[in-house]
């Protein structure tokens, strides 16, 4: 009897304290989501200011350097960083095309502790203005955090 009753205080207290541990993960799982949008929002501020300044490559900085980021934007998928920086360039040529970038609206979820996930507005203002929403995956990476997926939409009632 008293084996059973000792087995059942243990299996009580395990559950107890698997409990605490689950509610503490989840918590350090919401503060780390809180940290890590702490972390990400101020390399935003960098890409903007380095559009603003129309400086591409710095924009770059912030994507993941490699052949399997991706940028998914008008029904079409770009593969690679250099394909990505190309197109920038491309629809992007000067200043004026540029425009003044801002972000807004960001919310970040931490999926896991290398991989996160960031939702947010931009708008860009220019003679002809547009904005739109993205949503972008971010990866620690061993050069830190770096975008290696982007997925951008204009809206084009945002800016009427």
């Amino acid at each position: 009897m008293r084996r059973l009753l000792a087995l059942v205080v243990g299996v009580v207290m395990l559950s107890c304290g698997f409990w605490t541990l689950r509610q503490s993960d989840e918590a350090n799982a919401s503060l780390q989501s809180k940290d890590l949008g702490a972390v990400l929002e101020p390399m935003l501020a960098e890409q903007s200011a380095a559009w603003n300044r129309g400086d591409i490559p710095a924009f770059m900085r912030a994507y993941w350097n490699d052949p399997k980021m991706t940028f998914s934007s008008g029904g079409k998928t770009e593969r690679g960083w250099q394909a990505t920086l190309d197109r920038y360039k491309k629809n992007y040529p000067d200043k004026k095309a540029m425009g003044k970038l801002t972000f807004s609206e960001l919310e970040t979820t931490q999926l896991d502790s290398n991989v996160a996930l960031m939702l947010g507005r931009w708008k860009l203002e220019r003679d002809e203005p547009i904005a739109g929403n993205f949503s972008l995956v971010w990866k620690m990476t061993e050069n830190g955090w770096k975008i290696v997926h982007d997925h951008s939409s204009s809206d084009k009632q945002a800016t009427n």
